[in-house]
């Protein structure tokens, strides 16, 4: 029987399945908040592609279905933070402020420390800014830690669909500076995380 499932990288996690999935676990104030952050991030990705040629937006909806799905994570703070996790980055209008005042500022915290600076190339400077940014989510919070290798490993689902220029980089930059942040910690969600990740690291080294 011929298996007609989409490949991983041409998932994605619809509004009214995100409805579905918290209709009957949260309020309706927090479930339109959530929806509301859905249709955030899918208005400031929407001209954005992934180099394996999907909707930009697909992977965002595909980490809150990572907390959702797999960690069984029903919080507000959280699902909206995946979802929104890359939108400072890609938009030019948004701040941490205009979140925090749709979302909370815990929301905008968790963003704002998730937001990479990018646009700088290779170099001395590239090198300084990543280091920041690493040492930034090791004194992070575990929720962000959460958000983070969520994205991290919906990343590495993706590999094998091209999505990375230097896959190889791509994977080893996880295991020495990612992997690290959920070996220590009790937190059984990244402890999931860290199964899950070994699992891509595995496959992508035979």
């Amino acid at each position: 029987m011929l298996d007609r499932s989409p490949k991983y990288n041409q998932s994605f996690l619809t509004k009214s399945e995100l409805t579905e999935k918290l209709m009957d676990v949260i309020g309706s104030v927090e479930l339109n908040r959530i929806n509301s952050a859905w249709e955030m991030a899918q208005n400031v990705h929407q001209f954005q592609q992934r180099n394996d040629g999907t909707p930009y937006f697909w992977h965002p909806s595909r980490v809150a279905k990572i907390l959702l799905g797999e960690l069984g994570i029903t919080d507000s703070d959280l699902i909206c933070a995946a979802l929104l996790h890359d939108v400072l980055e890609d938009s030019d209008i948004l701040t941490p402020k205009v979140l925090a005042f749709n979302f909370g500022d815990y929301v905008g915290d968790i963003v704002e420390t998730l937001t990479k600076e990018i646009g700088i190339k290779d170099g001395p400077l590239r090198e300084k800014i990543d280091q920041e940014y690493i040492e930034r989510l090791q004194n992070s919070s575990e929720d962000c830690r959460i958000v983070k290798l969520a994205d991290r490993l919906d990343n590495l689902r993706c590999i094998q669909f091209n999505l990375k220029r230097d896959p190889y980089k791509y994977v080893k930059e996880t295991i020495d500076h990612y992997v690290p942040m959920a070996e220590e910690p009790t937190n059984p969600h990244l402890k999931y995380l860290l199964k899950e990740i070994r699992k891509e690291q595995n496959r992508f080294f035979g």
